[in-house]
């Protein structure tokens, strides 16, 4: 029998083995190290017996599939204790979660009463009695009849593992015992308990079941776990500093916006200050397209329905969009997407080969219903704008427009100071629109784009949009926390449904191609991003106050208000403190608003006609001429340094 490595070396073995015993025969660091293993492209536990030749992967905790089987079992490990404190509980699902940057796994419970934080450390003591006794995963496999039949016979009452079962299509059903705890599930889990080293139950929430708000309400308890102390103690310390940056702590704090029941869950207000910052953001925004190639257009909020109906979004994103409304006895719909108002831009008149690509771009708001249990500060709201842009072009111009937008995006992502990200190619989903040829000649077009620029990317299955395939970029902030933001998706089918053409150099119509593009996302999304990676303290550029005049006594308000009126001319936004506090004060208030200059003034500085600079977070930087702080300040700001 022989064994492929991932370094294509081959082992062989004469008897039937197991992903453990390879593990042991390569080395006793990688056997110590090893959860679970990938056989065939199947991941499978550990001691999965091996009888046949096959291509096999040890998974580690290093792996990203290590991760998310070590977080799922410490779930199931979560479970366990949960079943022994409060053996009426009833348990429904508990899997990793690799994207959320605090917790790593939760589980769903049904519970008569409510959990509170003494619960938490309740459940934690028993957890930790389970991982001391290194118990072990063992996988029992029965067809989906006994699966139910067994599910029945165990007195549990466990109506969502029964309600799951039912709905299974293999006819082969797993379970997973600890010690006495049994859990329907697929695995693969680790080998034992005892890898678990480090871990904490983080909070307690309200989730209902299969996130539909007509079922019954569960307690989801969140936690992590690490394989060893100092990465628990590094992501403690990592949630503590996203709490001190939370946006929605600072956009109150800095007043910035605001989100209230008053005006609608899901709907900002933008304040003076936040609306600045964006004003700054969208000319930036503006004048690169500009300089890029880019048109921009305008479009209404709302359409008839009808549209939405051609379009395929009333079917696919119905859930997602509001009740229509009735005007001149005809259905109107708020525009969940701006596409197929770009798309009756073109269709308004004939176009010829020679006039493509076409390069629309608008910021357009957009409104989508989104469940009330989701809405989370900028990052999840019910009215936002896409920094959205359409592409018409021709299938031989596709490649070069890609490979443009690439560029473009990265240009965007650095200029705010987003230097890793990670790229995914999305593929095919279940439900879809158009022929296989036209998403298998998309999906080429976005992998070839990629391969072209070196852009490392991994192919993440069943994610593209209905209408055609697409390239996903997820940015890194300060805290090495995961975003979407940019996606570029090439879409043959629209085209089709709205009859997009061109007149080709032959004279005969040829179908136009049609790509979607939002490089930053949404607006209130990505505002929200930049608050929280810049912790409020926005580089000079995007400050709202870039300085501010603190006259010590009352004598010198007329030289500081003179100070004051030469920085503004100059187009900074300055402005004085004129109140009757102490400079200490004074300091504090504008250290707490992040102002990035502070020009101290008292008579000294009025006779001599310098200012005393102070820097937010960095103290006092020295007495100096007006003209060579505004100099060094206009230079920071035309070339939108960073920090």
């Amino acid at each position: 029998m022989k064994l492929t490595l991932p370094d294509k070396s081959i082992k062989e073995f004469s008897k039937e083995i197991t992903a453990a015993d390879v593990a042991e025969s390569i080395g006793s660091s990688l056997k110590k190290a090893a959860l679970a293993a990938e056989v065939n492209g199947r991941l499978v536990d550990i001691d999965f017996p091996i009888n046949e030749d096959a291509s096999l992967r040890i998974i580690t905790y290093n792996d990203s599939e290590g991760k998310e089987i070590f977080w799922h079992s410490s779930a199931h490990i979560m479970a366990s204790a949960i079943m022994l404190l409060y053996p009426d509980a009833k348990l429904a699902i508990g899997p990793a979660i690799p994207d959320d940057f605090s917790a790593r796994f939760y589980y769903d419970i049904d519970l008569p009463q409510n959990l509170n934080e003494n619960d938490l450390q309740a459940i934690e003591k028993e957890m930790a009695k389970i991982i001391k006794e290194n118990l072990l995963f063992k996988r029992v496999e029965m067809s989906k009849e006994e699966a139910i039949r067994h599910i029945k016979d165990n007195d549990s009452g466990d109506i969502y593992k029964l309600e799951m079962a039912n709905e299974f299509e293999e006819d082969s059903v797993s379970f997973y015992t600890l010690g006495d705890f049994e859990d329907m599930c697929r695995g693969p889990h680790i080998p034992s308990t005892g890898k678990i080293k480090a871990f904490k139950l983080l909070s307690i929430a309200g989730a209902y079941w299969r996130g539909d708000e007509n079922n019954k309400m569960l307690q989801r308890i969140y936690g992590v776990s690490f394989p060893d102390k100092k990465m628990l103690k590094e992501h403690l310390d990592r949630l503590e500093l996203a709490k001190q940056r939370d946006h929605r702590i600072l956009g109150k704090n800095l007043d910035l916006f605001s989100l209230t029941d008053d005006i609608g869950p899901g709907l900002a207000l933008w304040h003076p200050k936040g609306a600045l910052i964006r004003n700054l953001i969208e000319n930036f925004w503006r004048e690169e397209h500009l300089k890029n190639g880019y048109d921009i257009v305008f479009t209404p909020h709302i359409a008839k329905i009808d549209l939405w109906q051609k379009s395929g979004h009333l079917k696919f994103y119905k859930d997602s969009m509001y009740n229509p409304m009735v005007i001149d006895n005809q259905q109107y719909q708020l525009k969940p997407m701006n596409c197929p108002f770009h798309i009756g831009i073109y269709n308004s008149k004939k176009h010829s080969y020679r006039d493509l690509p076409y390069r629309w771009a608008e910021l357009g708001a957009v409104y989508r219903y989104e469940r009330s249990g989701v809405l989370q500060g900028l990052f999840r709201v019910r009215g936002f704008t896409q920094d959205d842009a359409h592409v018409f072009c021709r299938k031989d111009q596709l490649e070069d427009e890609l490979l443009k937008l690439l560029d473009f995006n990265l240009f965007f992502l650095k200029t705010f100071g987003f230097e890793e990200y990670e790229t995914y190619l999305s593929t095919q989903p279940e439900k879809y629109v158009g022929t296989q040829d036209n998403w298998d000649r998309a999906t080429d077009a976005l992998k070839k784009a990629l391969e072209k620029k070196g852009l490392e990317y991994q192919v993440d299955p069943g994610e593209g949009v209905f209408y055609g395939p697409k390239i996903d970029v997820k940015i890194r902030d300060v805290l090495g926390r995961s975003w979407q933001c940019t996606t570029i998706q090439v879409d043959f089918n629209l085209p089709e449904r709205f009859n997009l053409t061109y007149t080709g150099e032959d004279g005969a119509e040829h179908q136009t191609v049609m790509v979607h593009r939002a490089l930053l996302g949404s607006m209130e999304r990505f505002f929200g991003i930049l608050i929280e990676h810049y912790g409020g303290d926005f580089p000079l550029w995007l400050a709202p106050i870039q300085a501010i005049v603190l006259p010590v006594v009352d004598e010198v308000n007329d030289y500081a208000n003179e100070i004051t009126a030469f920085f503004k001319s100059a187009g900074v936004r300055a402005k004085t403190d004129l109140r009757s506090q102490k400079i200490g004060f004074k300091i504090r208030e504008a250290e707490n608003l992040k102002i990035p200059y502070m020009f101290i003034v008292g008579k000294k500085e009025a006779a001599e006609g310098k200012v005393s600079v102070r820097r937010h977070k960095i103290g006092d930087v020295g007495i100096a001429e007006p003209k060579s702080v505004l100099a060094e300040m206009l230079q920071k700001i035309q070339t939108k340094a960073l920090k």
